[in-house]
């Protein structure tokens, strides 16, 4: 078996050739990379539920728009919380009910009390289901050319035009793939 190089905190950008409509102009940030699999969330497919109709705590936690987002196609009936946390948030220093993925970006543990988290966020998503990938099949998919890799910034989990990300996240790219964020949405139309 060969070495799995994590991507765990990085942006899987959908690219205009991957067919699965599940993932469709998906921007995914990965919350898990190994030789196991891989895991993550879609960060742009908002759903028309307020958080506060399944998470009345968090409600008032949650960035704009305040919706719980499809965080993929596996286990849609359950929650996962992606915060940001400013400054420096690890080790001693991380907040209870918090667990850093990557850089000031964690999990949150959506079981705990929200006033334990609530002076600490930066910003707060919630997020049905999640994106899964078994060993060796994302690594599959990016050599079949379905997925650009790119940094993730801390913005892009809490952004207030989740329907604008895909383009958004393109565009700050260099070369010849910031022009991909041109892409038209159908392409037959041109």
């Amino acid at each position: 078996m060969t070495e799995v190089s994590s991507l765990t905190g990085r942006l899987l950008v959908a690219t205009p050739a991957l067919a699965d409509p599940n993932f469709d102009r998906a921007v995914v940030l990965l919350l898990d990379h190994d030789e196991e699999g891989s895991l993550g969330v879609v960060l742009n497919r908002p759903t028309p539920v307020d958080v506060g109709d399944i998470l009345e705590g968090w409600a008032a936690l949650a960035g704009e728009p305040g919706v719980v987002f499809q965080g993929g196609p596996v286990s849609l009936d359950s929650a996962l919380g992606v915060a940001v946390i400013p400054g420096e948030a690890s080790g001693d220093h991380a907040p209870l009910g918090w667990r850093r993925v990557h850089g000031s970006i964690g999990l949150v543990d959506l079981e705990a009390p929200p006033e334990l988290l609530a002076s600490a966020l930066g910003s707060l998503r919630i997020f049905a289901g999640y994106a899964g990938w078994g060993p060796g099949q994302l690594e599959d998919e990016l050599v079949e050319g379905a997925w650009y890799v790119v940094e993730s910034e801390p913005g892009d989990v809490s952004s207030p035009s989740p329907e604008r990300l895909w383009r958004e996240v393109l565009r700050r790219q260099r070369g010849e793939l910031a022009m991909v964020a041109t892409y038209p949405d159908d392409p037959s139309l041109n």
